[in-house]
């Protein structure tokens, strides 16, 4: 097919102009193309890659961002390397090769892929042309030739532009001919869309066969005609519009419109490009009647389910069916919707619901059509009679029913508003219960009868079902309201059970009822039956049944299943001793609800027949379900009677519980009170340690050069005297008055005994800051070490000796321990307990009086396997820092732990005092002088702040150790 497409007259130009004008080619053909290529194919993702020095790159992309399209790079280098001229892989997730690619497994999720490759006819590869897509698909044989097409008209334009590659020869625009074959007009020929180009004036430029077969006109009638002169009907449509959208703001539109000349659908597709606008549309007639069928049914799916739950919803039977109107007017764009329903006790219809659309014109409150359009009692007298429904989407022509007048009537106005009538009788199983009538403003389809046929039929069963409960709950409320008046007269089980059955039986009309009682021991199950009302004459059934025919029964009972037989004889769910029971005591039909009470007790009402089959209605299987209920609210509370005693009871205990409760919340208050104050004790130490070291560190800074200083002017003093060995007599005599020698010679002294009491300051500041540790609120690694010689700083007061007591020798003997993850200033609060304690045994002992600090790293198995697994302690004197142990040596995990052991040779404790040494309030000092809180919050910050153990191992006369293990990295 040689060159016919529009816009391409440039060919007709004398060699140079070609020659320039092919050679000015821009990256926006390659890019419509690429466009052209996802088009056909219908995909939503194109690439186009070429070679370029060596290197392949991306020339243009459709549907992705240029990091997402070289993330596809795996993707179109399998097309390079395989050479194919046409790869498609219908699903990348079933392909071997592309299924863990990190494109398909995640972002972009690729799912479609179809590349060719771009060759020379000399064999020489130019890069790719990839299409892809989000969701698996495959090509039709007309797209994978389309895309062939395409491809090689990339390789044309490429050559064109690049003159030869890679010693290629490529022919010059020059010595083509004039008549140039263009591939690409085959792609608009074989694509099942239309097609027609418009160049910058509007005219048409070029129409593919399909766009002649749609708009009913040759290309020789079109080509170089205005596009609204020729489709005048175009003008004012949504086409107009956004072709000049597309054109003035060159952007790309998509919508769709009817076409009305043709009565179709249209989907179209508009792009720019520099010769002027592209058109693509297709026929989408046969799917938008399928969104309009498949919307109908949607509609009236919905129509369903709404008047569904409007009859689920409960209430006055009025209250219904007027919302059914309602929904009906909503859901069918109806003007008018009654409901009549057959007043009982009589055949007349009434009218019990009607609803009018709220868009209706209104004269005084009531909408015009009212008197008009308002079905009367003829016609709905006309439907009940002949139990048929009245349909007619045609009211001018159609009188199944000879209602002429009526007709009369409705004709004047059907011709504006009302197009169909659709009446039906409302019929439950023979009997008429109502009619319902709709007005509708469109003609009904045939679904939409279908669909209101169901609705009545609902409706029907719904006013039946109103009926037949009310009549229920008037004779249900009548028996239960006597049972709650004996209930609330009397406690007493055997009048409630008896005045039960009787009045069921009354009720009913049976030949027998009775209460039993089940007693589903494994061993031996059996029935009691203690209450009964019967035929006079019949036989008794009071008694005990313990035979084996009464084990299937009790277990139906247990698990609370009712009974319902109406004929014995002919029953399927009777066991066989079920059935040899029932008849050996002659019953012939019989129901059977059982019943539990709260405290577990299991018993059943049965009502039985013994003159033949008997069916149980559901509204008497209802009823007796209800009075079950009643009966075991009457038990419930002839138990709960009968329990007050025993709730007496439980109120003395409770009242004991809640002063053990009371006393614990006691102690729990005085903890916190302790803990608040070793708080606001911790503040006070901090306040003063920072109060304090301010004016300390000016004085300890300015020793040093006061010292400097001094000194300075001690050796000129010095050299004054030995090069002016006799002074004035007045500077003599002033030396002898202030005794220069002995100044020379405890000045330094004095600045010395000043350096040392302001470091001791320091230190004694430095020790409470440590100690309070108010910015250490938060778990941290520190130095325990640290903690334990502030502690005992401040405690260095109570170990000095004075003249009633002799000192406290205190021995340390540290490990090398890592810092430890913990709360640094509850750990010094620990600290502080322990010593303290251990100061006070030691108050009356004579010398030597020791306290002995160790600490050391401790290793303790996570998971004990043998009895010997102990705790393993490490020697870390002098030892390198913590390394991992090795699994040959620790076949098991390990937890590692810092143990600060702090043992006294006090007198020690005995083992009753040792267990309750922990307890909140316990203590062993004089009144005023311990609150015997220390050890049991001690105890609560290292077990359950630290995840630790607080330990103590004593004897009478042995002393005391306390032992606590801290984990260095508690997870």
């Amino acid at each position: 097919m040689t060159a016919s497409l529009p816009g391409h007259s440039a060919y007709q130009l004398n060699d140079r102009s070609k020659s320039q004008i092919l050679s000015a080619a821009t990256d926006a053909d390659l890019e419509d193309l690429t466009r052209l290529a996802a088009y056909v194919c219908q995909t939503k993702i194109a690439l186009l890659c070429l070679i370029d020095s060596g290197r392949l790159s991306i020339e243009s992309k459709v549907g992705l961002g240029t990091q997402e399209a070289y993330m596809c790079q795996s993707l179109w280098a399998q097309v390079i390397r395989s050479r194919s001229e046409l790869s498609i892989v219908p699903d990348t997730l079933a392909d071997e090769k592309f299924a863990k690619n990190p494109v398909v497994t995640g972002h972009p999720n690729i799912r479609f892929y179809a590349g060719i490759s771009l060759m020379t006819s000399e064999g020489i590869l130019l890069g790719t042309l990839s299409i892809m897509d989000y969701a698996p698909r495959d090509l039709n044989s007309e797209q994978c030739h389309a895309l062939k097409i395409i491809g090689r008209q990339v390789v044309t334009q490429r050559l064109l532009r690049g003159g030869s590659h890679s010693g290629c020869k490529v022919i010059k625009v020059k010595e083509m001919p004039p008549e140039i074959p263009w591939d690409i007009v085959e792609i608009f020929e074989s694509i099942t869309d239309a097609f027609f180009a418009l160049d910058w004036e509007w005219r048409f430029s070029y129409l593919n066969s399909r766009a002649e077969q749609v708009l009913l006109r040759t290309k020789n009638e079109l080509i170089g005609k205005s596009i609204w002169d020729e489709l005048p009907e175009a003008i004012g449509s949504t086409f107009e519009k956004e072709c000049h959208r597309a054109v003035s703001k060159r952007v790309t539109v998509h919508f769709e419109e009817f076409y009305s000349p043709l009565g179709i659908w249209l989907e179209v597709r508009a792009y720019p490009y520099q010769g002027g606008l592209s058109v693509y549309f297709r026929d989408v007639t046969a799917r938008k009647q399928s969104e309009a069928m498949l919307m109908e049914r949607s509609r009236l799916s919905a129509f369903g389910a709404a008047v569904g739950i409007a009859l689920g919803q409960g209430g006055a039977i009025s209250e219904i069916l007027n919302r059914c109107t309602e929904i009906t007017i909503e859901h069918l764009d109806a003007i008018n919707a009654c409901i009549w329903t057959v007043k009982q006790g009589s055949n007349k219809l009434e009218l019990e619901a009607m609803a009018f659309a709220s868009d209706e014109p209104t004269d005084s409150g009531t909408p015009e059509s009212c008197d008009l359009i308002r079905p009367d009692s003829s016609i709905a007298e006309k439907i009940a009679q002949n139990h048929q429904p009245y349909l007619s989407n045609d009211l001018r022509d159609r009188d199944r029913f000879q209602e002429r007048e009526w007709l009369n009537k409705i004709k004047p106005h059907s011709t504006k508003k009302v197009k169909a009538f659709a009446g039906y009788p409302l019929i439950v199983e023979e009997r008429l219960v109502g009619v319902m009538a709709v007005f509708s403003r469109q003609p009904l389809s045939q679904e939409g009868h279908n669909t209101l046929e169901w609705v009545a039929n609902a409706i029907a069963v719904a006013i039946d079902r109103y009926w037949a409960r009310s009549e229920l709950l008037s004779r249900r409320e009548s028996l239960l309201f006597r049972l709650a008046s004996q209930i609330r007269n009397s406690l007493d089980l055997d009048t409630i059970l008896g005045t039960a059955v009787n009045e069921i039986r009354s009720l009913l009309q049976i030949d027998r009822c009775h209460f039993l009682w089940c007693w589903p021991d494994p061993q031996n199950p059996s029935l009691t039956v203690t209450h009964e009302s019967c035929h006079p004459n019949l036989p008794s059934l009071l008694a005990d049944y313990h035979t084996e025919k009464v084990t299937s029964l009790v277990k139906k009972i247990v698990n609370l299943e009712t009974i319902r037989i109406d004929d014995v004889d002919s029953a399927v769910n009777l066991d066989d001793p079920e059935q040899i029971l029932l008849n050996s005591l002659g019953v012939t039909s019989q129901l059977l609800i059982p019943l539990a009470t709260r405290s577990g007790q299991m018993g059943a009402v049965v009502c039985s027949h013994c003159s033949g089959p008997r069916p149980w209605s559901d509204s008497e299987v209802e009823l007796l379900k209800a009075v079950v209920d009643q009966l075991a609210i009457g038990i419930d509370q002839a138990e709960l009677f009968a329990q007050t005693r025993a709730a007496a009871f439980a109120a003395q205990t409770q009242a004991q519980q809640l002063e053990g409760a009371l006393q614990h919340l006691k102690e729990t208050e005085a903890q916190l009170v302790q803990t608040e104050k070793m708080s606001s004790l911790g503040q006070l130490v901090a306040g003063i340690a920072h109060e304090i070291n301010n004016p300390i560190n000016f004085i300890y800074g300015n020793v040093a050069h006061a010292s400097d200083y001094i000194e300075d002017l001690l050796e000129l003093v010095s050299l004054y005297q030995k090069y002016y060995p006799k002074p004035a007599a007045e500077i003599h005599a002033a030396a002898e008055t202030m005794d220069l020698e002995f100044v020379k010679d405890d000045l330094p002294k004095l600045l010395a005994s000043m350096q040392v009491g302001t470091e001791r300051i320091r230190q004694i500041v430095l020790s409470l800051r440590n100690f309070s540790r108010l910015d250490e609120a938060e778990k941290k690694r520190v130095n325990i070490h640290e903690g334990i010689d502030s502690t005992l700083l401040i405690l260095q007061n109570r170990l000095k000796s004075t003249s009633s007591r002799p000192d406290i020798k205190v021995i340390k003997n540290y490990g090398n321990l890592p810092r430890v993850e913990c709360y640094a200033g509850q750990l010094n609060q620990v600290f502080m307990n322990v010593l303290s304690n251990a100061i006070d045994a030691l108050e009356n002992q004579p010398s030597p009086r020791t306290i002995w600090i160790s600490t050391e790293i401790t290793k303790v198995p996570s998971a004990m396997t043998e009895p010997e697994s102990a705790t393993v302690t490490e020697n870390v004197h002098n030892s390198s820092p913590i390394t991992p142990i090795a699994n040959d040596q620790w076949p098991m995990l390990y937890t590692q732990f810092v143990t600060v052991r702090i043992r006294d040779n006090g007198p020690g404790m005995t083992e009753e005092v040792r267990k309750r040494l922990f307890d909140p309030f316990f203590t062993t000092k004089p009144v005023g002088k311990g609150t015997g809180l220390g050890l049991s919050i001690s105890y609560q910050i290292v077990a359950e702040k630290h995840g630790g153990q607080l330990k103590c191992i004593t004897a009478p006369g042995q002393g005391a150790e306390f032992i606590i293990e801290i984990p260095i990295d508690r997870r």
